[in-house]
């Protein structure tokens, strides 16, 4: 019971930057495509795999709203790319029509 106070102290002193070991506040970032995102998923994932003092199953949870947040954004990765290829198909046989 005790451990698990701490945690959350820590918890919220980290959140409002006041822990000893504080990190420094990122710097802002552009999300102007999907890989931006998915970029941007990687990091923070990778950062909440490192912290301490978050329980195994708060983790646990928040990796797995994150890893489903990327795996949406693959899709529209995807499906953006399969429809640029398409379009140019289309230019194509437009351009190919006209002639």
């Amino acid at each position: 019971m005790l451990k698990y106070r701490i945690r959350r102290l820590e918890a919220v002193l980290q959140h409002f930057g006041m822990s000893r070991g504080g990190h420094a506040k990122p710097p802002p970032r552009k999300l102007q495509n999907p890989q931006d995102v998915i970029d941007l998923l990687h990091e923070q994932i990778e950062a909440i795999r490192a912290e301490t003092w978050a329980d195994s199953l708060e983790k646990a949870r928040t990796i797995g709203q994150l890893a489903e947040i990327a795996r949406k954004t693959m899709e529209a990765r995807n499906t953006a790319a399969r429809l640029e290829a398409l379009e140019a198909i289309l230019k194509m046989r437009k351009g190919a029509r006209q002639s």
